[in-house]
């Protein structure tokens, strides 16, 4: 969601605040702004749009200072517009906010009782009313701020700048995630570690309810009763040239490009000449009686997948919730369940709500996540890193095959503990998996058929994705890929529910991309393209050379991918799936890194 930097540095910080800015963009925004403090005074710029618009107001306009803090919005609270950009001010005091301020409406109420009335739409006004309504009652900046923090409900991540305070930067979290970095007589704020990978790599991550008070000398943490806490300190390195496009045209292509080596990273980080290594403790499947798996999004996509895997090697009971179901539902967890979390940030507001309800009701928490730092990990018992790499696009898709990855191998794991899998037969499987990031970079050849497909269903109004088995949530993924970034209305469907509704919407304008890989399941999924293509449909068949040749000659297009192991479809046939969604959006002309209304890591509800 938004983005948050603060900076108490030696030069200028506003082009240092833009830069970091950047860095945040892949979180998704409406509106960016920056305030400093020069020669004791507070001052701000904000325009809406993208950063270029705020780099060109600086220019003409300049912000001098040597301590800032600015931010990037995605509005909740209040249309995109320059009033409701952040920093929001209140005479000496700006802030920057992402979460939600639930009681924002009974705070207005009391502050307007003392003369106080707010000028914008937004929930985040209120806080700087507040903390200027407790400067007025002659309480310090730094006694303001923590008051002022103390009043506020819901989930938050916040920094304070004060008028007539240069060596001042107060900051907290609940809910929404905050890291502090450390310099050399220069300190640091920011959302997550990468908006501070050029500054520093010595970051501490504040915990939930943490309250920090930055000087240039360094940081004062403080837990919600006041008491003084020590956060550990890590020196996180992050590889700069990972968050260039290295010569692609958006970060999605690239991303997807990189598919099979990330993924051949990954498998070394996992595997060995002996099979699966997991990070310590480990996990043994065979004292495990059910997992229940909680993710939103694409994550869900991935655990639902896994589901299949999970059952049918292991014959492990598995249920799969979206986590703002899962969440509010409070279903009961049953002795010898272990939960299993997946969230490519490690920070999504549900998936992390939904994990601390199940911390004192199941046997273990599980984590498969992409940024080892993140609140999700750090509060797993096991919390095993996906080796994707930074990603910036908004639709995941490196992400999704190396959490797909992850997943297969805790299934085999699983088969293997339960005693349902020899020694042999899991050798023969990651020898196939090994193999994968070769065929990945064969499928990926198929990128200017797909091209050519993509540009004539962008002329769709309305697309619906089949599949069944390992390829029903596969089909889900790929629908979800392109409503996401082409803005087409696209549905998924297991192939056999087709007769059960769905068939009703099929005639000559409506494609139908069918997943079907020529398995066990394929001449049923052959029967329900036959249905489709009887009533005029047009589809597009993603399958193998077996497939092509037994169903192919009758579909409106084949993409034959090479032929793998059922149990691997997943990993491979995402790869169709994602550039048929990335050429049908370049086709529409939309904004393919950073669709519209969405985020890349959602940490508000």
């Amino acid at each position: 969601m938004c983005g948050i930097v603060g900076v108490l540095g030696q030069h200028e910080v506003a082009p240092i605040i833009v830069e970091a800015l950047r860095r945040l963009e892949y979180r998704g925004y409406d509106s960016a702004g920056i305030a400093t403090v020069h020669q004791g005074k507070l001052d701000r710029r904000r325009a809406v749009g993208k950063l270029v618009n705020l780099s060109d107001l600086l220019v003409h306009e300049p912000l001098a200072g040597l301590s800032g803090i600015g931010h990037t919005r995605w509005a909740t609270h209040g249309a995109p517009s320059a009033d409701n950009a952040h920093p929001h001010r209140s005479g000496p005091v700006a802030v920057v906010h992402n979460g939600i301020i639930e009681n924002y409406k009974e705070l207005r109420a009391d502050l307007a009782e003392h003369g106080l009335t707010p000028q914008t739409q937004t929930d985040t006004e209120t806080i700087s009313m507040l903390a200027q309504h407790l400067l007025d009652k002659g309480l310090s900046p730094v006694e303001a701020a923590m008051q002022c923090i103390d009043r506020l409900e819901g989930a938050f991540a916040l920094a304070f700048l004060f008028d007539g305070e240069e060596d001042l930067i107060v900051a907290a979290r609940k809910g929404s995630p905050l890291a502090i970095g450390h310099g050399d007589n220069e300190m640091y704020v920011g959302s997550d570690a990468i908006a501070l990978a050029p500054m520093t790599s010595r970051i501490t991550y504040l915990e939930e309810g943490d309250r920090a008070v930055l000087t240039r000398e360094g940081a004062t943490i403080t837990d919600t009763e006041g008491r003084r806490v020590n956060r550990e300190m890590r020196t996180v390195q992050m590889d700069q040239t990972r968050i260039d496009k290295a010569g692609h045209k958006h970060f999605m292509a690239k991303e997807i490009a990189e598919q099979p080596v990330v993924l051949s990273d990954a498998l070394a980080a996992y595997l060995t000449e002996a099979g699966i290594a997991l990070p310590e403790p480990g996990v043994d499947f065979s004292k495990i009686d059910r997992l229940t798996m909680v993710a939103c999004g694409t994550a869900f996509y991935a655990c639902f997948t896994a589901k299949y895997w999970f059952e049918q090697l292991a014959r492990l009971p598995v249920e799969v919730d979206i986590a703002s179901e899962f969440r509010y539902r409070e279903p009961p967890v049953i002795p010898g369940t272990t939960a299993l979390f997946v969230s490519q940030s490690g920070e999504t507001a549900d998936t992390l709500a939904a994990l601390r309800y199940c911390k004192d009701k199941a046997d273990r928490i599980l984590s498969v996540v992409n940024v080892a730092e993140s609140s999700i990990a750090r509060e797993s018992d096991l919390a095993l890193p996906i080796h994707a790499g930074v990603e910036v696009g908004v639709a995941s898709t490196k992400a999704f095959t190396c959490q797909l990855n992850v997943l297969l191998l805790l299934a085999i794991k699983a088969a293997e503990d339960r005693g349902l899998l020899s020694p042999e037969a899991r050798d023969d499987l990651l020898a196939a998996l090994r193999t994968l990031p070769g065929v990945m970079n064969a499928a990926l050849a198929h990128d200017n058929a797909l091209e050519r497909i993509a540009r004539q269903l962008s002329q769709a109004r309305d697309i619906l994705f089949l599949g069944r088995g390992l390829m029903y949530p596969l089909a889900l993924e790929g629908a979800l890929k392109l409503k996401e970034i082409s803005y087409i209305h696209a549905e998924a469907y297991a192939s056999g529910e087709l007769k059960h509704g769905p068939i009703a919407l099929i005639d000559k304008t409506v494609p139908v991309v069918v997943m079907a890989p020529r398995d066990r399941l394929f001449e049923k999924t052959v029967s329900n393209m036959q249905e489709v293509m009887a009533r005029g449909g047009k589809v597009v068949l993603i399958t193998d050379a077996k497939g092509a040749e037994i169903a192919g000659q009758e579909a409106w297009h084949v993409i034959q991918m090479p032929e793998v192991p059922e149990i691997l479809t997943p990993l491979l046939y995402a790869l169709p799936a994602q550039l048929l969604a990335y050429h049908t959006a370049i086709a529409k002309g939309t904004d393919v890194d950073q669709p519209r209304n969405l985020a890349k890591s959602v940490t508000v509800e």
